[in-house]
């Protein structure tokens, strides 16, 4: 495999702009769908940097690179807002056409000028040694998304996920494919063991996700519902097609069970598995103000901590995006003012204590990754624009 000199991070915007690609493992480096537009917007972010008074009280001059770092968790460090770190990476079109990430072993640093900061990528020494030079180990390789690159956020805590959430504007499970038994009576069924299943699977699939019964979100302010939530439960995939439903002669589809969630019951619901594209998550505020409220935590949980998810009552027809960063707010207590004779009943303001990640967008519903948080998240809480 062939060993490259060091990339400029302004390649390492330049492909987040175009998304922190969940990709199959046969994906290169070079195949970042970067758009014009996309250049454009690198090229100015970047040359222009952020305002010294936007970096973190004890930002470091220098950070190397870990294991399971991310852009974001790197920028925290640095910055106040880490979702403005776009505007924090340094700038090199001669190296945008072919964009790569940073790995574990190099070398940030931060530079300083004009009452701004920008943050660059460490060149190996060598040559005249001038320019501030950092060395490197190991240097960047020119391989595949899966070589242990950092992504922008914890793409770990999502990726399972954006196949297992589903949520519907009505109930269509309800006329899905359905599990109707398994083998030997059994009432629950595990990985690797059969199960048969009714319905409509004239569409030729072979793969299914299993959900149980939808349930309604309902939104904690009007109380409308504003869809149906399907609990995932696993795969299936089909081993032996069923003849046609409600003849004399109907024979059930034979499903073998892949990955498990939880148990798969006889009534679970059956979806095609849908093909995965690329998916892109370039953190950023929202273009105008949001006020909403979470609808639930995701999973039989009451309450969310950091790296949970949370569903909220705001979705695409409202303008949520993916990549979207709010701002979580804990409402502030009803004390008395014992300071007066009638000792007022007074609501105190509300205060800011944690973040929030969008990247699953539906209709009227999203959801999104708890970030950071100081208390725990429960239904009801309100989010903003950060």
């Amino acid at each position: 495999m062939t060993q490259r000199r060091p990339l400029g991070l302004t390649t390492i915007y330049a492909a987040l702009l175009a998304g922190a690609l969940i990709s199959t493992p046969a994906m290169a480096a070079g195949d970042y769908p970067i758009t014009p537009k996309q250049r454009e917007t690198a090229q100015k972010v970047s040359q222009a940097g952020v305002p010294l008074s936007e970096l973190a009280p004890n930002a470091p001059d220098t950070y190397t690179v870990k294991r399971g770092d991310t852009l974001w968790g790197i920028s925290s460090i640095f910055l106040k807002s880490p979702w403005r770190w776009p505007e924090l990476w340094g700038m090199n079109n001669d190296q945008i056409r072919n964009p790569h990430l940073i790995y574990p072993g190099q070398v940030l640093v931060l530079v300083k000028g004009d009452g701004r900061a920008r943050l660059q990528l460490g060149r190996e020494v060598g040559g005249s040694g001038t320019n501030g030079d950092v060395k490197l180990s190991p240097r960047v390789r020119s391989t595949d998304l899966n070589d242990g690159s950092i992504a922008s956020i914890p793409q770990h805590l999502i990726e399972p996920f954006l196949n297992e959430a589903i949520v519907l504007n009505t109930n269509e499970l309800d006329t899905a494919p359905r599990v109707v038994a398994a083998q030997e009576n059994r009432v629950w069924m595990t990985k690797g063991e059969l199960a048969y299943g009714r319905g409509d699977f004239s569409s030729g699939e072979t793969e299914y996700r299993i959900f149980r019964q939808a349930k309604p979100l309902v939104d904690p302010v009007t109380q409308e519902v504003l869809g149906y939530e399907a609990a995932f439960v696993g795969t299936a995939e089909v081993v032996r097609p069923g003849s046609a439903a409600g003849t004399p002669e109907e024979v059930p589809t034979t499903l073998k069970i892949g990955l498990v969630r939880q148990e798969v019951g006889v009534g679970d619901r059956l979806a095609p598995i849908p093909a995965r594209g690329y998916t892109s998550y370039m953190p950023h505020a929202p273009a105008g103000p949001v006020d909403g409220r979470i609808v639930s935590v995701y999973g039989d949980a009451i309450n969310a901590g950091q790296s949970q998810i949370v569903a909220l009552n705001r979705g695409a027809a409202d303008g949520m995006e993916r990549g979207h960063v709010l701002a979580l707010w804990r409402a502030g207590r009803v004390i008395k003012d014992t300071t007066t004779e009638a000792k007022d009943a007074i609501r105190l303001p509300d205060e800011r204590h944690g973040s929030l990640f969008v990247f699953q967008v539906f209709d009227r519903v999203s959801y999104a990754l708890v970030l950071t948080v100081q208390e725990p998240v429960t239904a009801g809480d309100r989010f903003t624009q950060p």
